[in-house]
């Protein structure tokens, strides 16, 4: 990302497997979620999730204590049934935290600037308003790819692959000459 100073913009994802044999937090998030939907105890599947997340956070030096308050919020959420969408876009949104964290980057959160209309469909002319506006006034930024908000606030949560989605969309906000995806 640095070895180009044009390189404003970054939109991750959720990180995926570290091995075949591995699961992708997205997936984790799915099945945790699944269990508190269920009204049975997911602590132990939580605490795995967030054990992936604090091994990034340690390999790149950060604090180590970076993603606790994003955690009690996320099993608060959980077991508030806050619905399957906002369970898996936790994976791009601490993922993102951590992102900016790590380049020094502002963080902007997708539910601010990406928007869906009430029947689920993405709001292009809305989020090019808000999101272009918004990045004019940064140098440089992280906003987490996959994920949007509904009208009522709500997560909402493009296809497998929308943090491609995402990135295209930060690349036509800012006007971008190039969008690489990598």
């Amino acid at each position: 990302i640095r070895a180009e100073a044009d390189r404003k913009y970054v939109v991750p994802s959720a990180p995926g497997k570290r091995d075949s044999k591995d699961t992708k937090v997205r997936d984790m998030l799915y099945a945790c979620y699944a269990l508190a939907e269920a009204g049975k105890n997911f602590d132990k599947e939580l605490k795995q999730i967030k054990a992936r997340y604090e091994e990034i956070i340690k390999g790149l030096d950060l604090k180590a204590d970076l993603l606790d308050k994003e955690f009690e919020t996320v099993k608060a959420q959980f077991a508030a049934k806050a619905g399957k969408d906002y369970a898996a876009s936790r994976g791009e949104y601490l993922n993102g935290i951590i992102m900016a964290n790590y380049l020094g980057y502002e963080f902007v959160d997708a539910a601010d600037v990406i928007f869906f209309d009430e029947n689920g469909a993405f709001d292009a002319e809305k989020t090019h308003k808000v999101l272009s506006k918004k990045l004019d006034a940064m140098e440089n930024a992280v906003v987490p790819g996959f994920y949007g908000s509904n009208p009522d606030g709500s997560i909402r949560t493009f296809s497998r692959g929308g943090s491609d989605i995402t990135g295209s969309i930060v690349a036509k906000a800012c006007r971008a000459s190039i969008y690489e995806n990598w």
